[in-house]
């Protein structure tokens, strides 16, 4: 098993200064690794329940208004999500294609298998329709891998390729928002204790990930969950405590991402050649810097779009103008963050801002393991983030 060094990369604690002011340019003259593999649910979604019967289904007005061309591709923003920035930081030239419309040789440089309402658990957002559990997501890569095969001829190849490529998955806030918290239509609250349900994820999502491993991952990383009672979805439904967040959601949801530092250490050390990361998505909520020209500037409670109450329940409602000041606003609906929002937590995905963002690297030093092309991040002063290959 390749020995995986605590090797958070830590830049500045203004970072997030700097790319509200800055524009970030990645320049490299390829890609840093070969491939990049997304699992997930609509944090990454491009597009792959366009074709679903659900309501997790956003390929309409007004998202995609500040994504290329202003086109409603099916992503849950505005503009781009983390995985495309990601997937820039990386130093690819195109998009990330989803699994449901990749065609051709395009599956050389990886596909986005990632579905809204999808879940650790199988059983995970039937209320909301048709999604793509990560059971099936693993399914659909391993078509992927054998197409892969078949492109390159030779299996002993394959498996070297595979192994260089970076494979992101953040999966579980639907076992949380679409099953654990809806008692009326699942019974895992009523089996489980929080801390009990939260041990049940992580050693499905082992097994998962360990399947992911088989077909040839090993850099991996996995991203925890986010400060779900936090957002306005959630505090419609419960009611905020004096934290201004559902204190009992944040607290279920801590039990889950604590058992994600040792499932990290046991794929590491059980998995010949495995390099499994954990992406604190907490922690970039947590531990920020604290201007006040910005925290003052920034929208948290409400969103930019105004939501339905109906079918769709906390997403965009159809054709409906957003707000103009976009780049001030957290959530683009009532679940899901902004372009702007994407943007900083995935700059702290691949660079730590912090020792807490990452264990027991970020993705730049993941990407690198092995395989150190020259990378420079230049700055140019503009107001918005914007994110260029050269």
């Amino acid at each position: 098993m390749t020995s995986v060094a605590n090797s958070c990369t830590l830049i500045a604690p203004l970072l997030i200064f700097i790319i509200l002011k800055f524009q970030i340019h990645v320049v490299s003259s390829e890609p840093q690794v070969p491939c990049y593999f997304i699992f997930g649910d609509s944090i990454v979604d491009n597009g792959n329940n366009n074709g679903l019967v659900t309501q997790a289904k956003v390929n309409y007005p007004p998202y995609g208004v500040d994504f290329p061309g202003g086109i409603a591709t099916g992503r849950f923003s505005n503009g781009e999500n983390t995985a495309d920035i990601i997937g820039k930081l990386l130093g690819f030239a195109n998009y990330t294609p989803p699994f449901a419309t990749a065609r051709g040789r395009e599956i050389l440089e990886g596909v986005n298998y990632g579905s809204g309402g999808a879940g650790i658990r199988a059983e995970t957002g039937r209320n909301l329709g048709e999604r793509i559990s990560l059971d099936q997501q693993l399914l659909n890569h391993g078509i992927t891998v054998s197409r892969i095969i078949g492109f390159q001829g030779n299996k002993t190849f394959t498996k070297d390729y595979l192994s260089k490529c970076i494979y992101i998955v953040n999966m579980g806030s639907n076992d949380y928002l679409n099953n654990y918290f809806m008692p009326q239509q699942y019974s895992s609250s009523r089996m489980y204790t929080p801390d009990e349900y939260a041990e049940v994820l992580i050693r499905q999502y082992a097994k998962q990930l360990e399947a992911l491993y088989n077909y040839g991952a090993r850099k991996v990383a996995i991203f925890g969950l986010g400060l779900l009672g936090c957002t306005p979805a959630e505090i419609s439904i419960f009611g905020a405590n004096e934290s201004g967040c559902v204190d009992e959601v944040n607290a279920a949801v801590t039990l889950f991402n604590e058992r994600i530092k040792p499932l990290v250490d046991d794929l590491n050390s059980n998995l010949a050649d495995a390099n499994f990361i954990f992406i604190n998505n907490t922690n970039h909520s947590l531990e920020s810097p604290t201007s006040d020209e910005i925290s003052d500037s920034m929208v948290s409670s409400t969103p930019c779009c105004i939501a339905s109450g109906s079918f769709g329940k906390g997403q965009c409602k159809p054709n409906l103008p957003p707000c103009s000041n976009r780049d001030v606003y957290i959530f683009w609906d009532e679940f899901h963050t902004t372009e702007t929002s994407n943007r900083a937590g995935a700059l702290r995905s691949y660079i730590a801002a912090y020792p807490k963002d990452c264990y027991p690297m970020d993705i730049r030093s993941l990407a690198l393991l092995g395989n150190e092309p020259k990378v420079v991040v230049t700055q140019t002063t503009q107001q918005s983030v914007a994110l260029a290959d050269e």
